[in-house]
């Protein structure tokens, strides 16, 4: 886990993680923050094992301690995050030394994070992306603009 660990560390990354937090300060929905993160890399994990998928711990990491980090770009421009979030990973991965096979998988997870209709890899980052939220104990809930259908109200992972 130490290119994730060099990601985790960067200035760079830390810097990003701030620039979300500021622009979330007053948000009362699911921030996007080091926890989500987290919880998104620990289910999608369990999952690659679940489904006998062949990939890295380090890369499932990776991917989900990225796959929202371009959120912020999205709060101040408009940036679809999930592009800003490619973008962003694409410069962090090299600077950690992930090979380009490797840095595919990442970044057509991220890319790909927001849509439902994925296979393999993709599939588990947008579905442990959802199932990380915890809905089931959410205050904010009769506010939240997700449907129905993508909250989570029980505990999966």
């Amino acid at each position: 886990m130490e290119r994730v660990n060099y990601i985790l560390n960067s200035p760079k990354y830390k810097a990003y993680l701030s620039q979300i937090e500021a622009c979330e300060a007053d948000r009362i929905y699911c921030k996007h923050d080091l926890k989500h993160f987290l919880d998104v890399a620990r289910i999608a994990y369990i999952m690659v094992l679940e489904e006998h998928i062949q990939i890295s711990k380090e890369v499932v990491y990776a991917t989900a301690i990225l796959h929202d980090i371009g959120r912020f770009k999205q709060y101040e421009d408009g940036t679809p995050h999930n592009e800003a979030s490619y973008d962003i990973a694409k410069a962090l991965l090299k600077e950690a030394n992930f090979d380009e096979v490797e840095s595919d998988k990442v970044l057509n997870a991220i890319l790909n994070h927001r849509n439902d209709k994925q296979s393999g890899f993709d599939y588990i980052l947008y579905k442990s992306d959802k199932i990380s939220r915890d809905c089931y104990a959410c205050k904010a809930t009769l506010t939240c603009n997700w449907n129905e259908e993508k909250r989570n109200y029980n505990i999966k992972y």
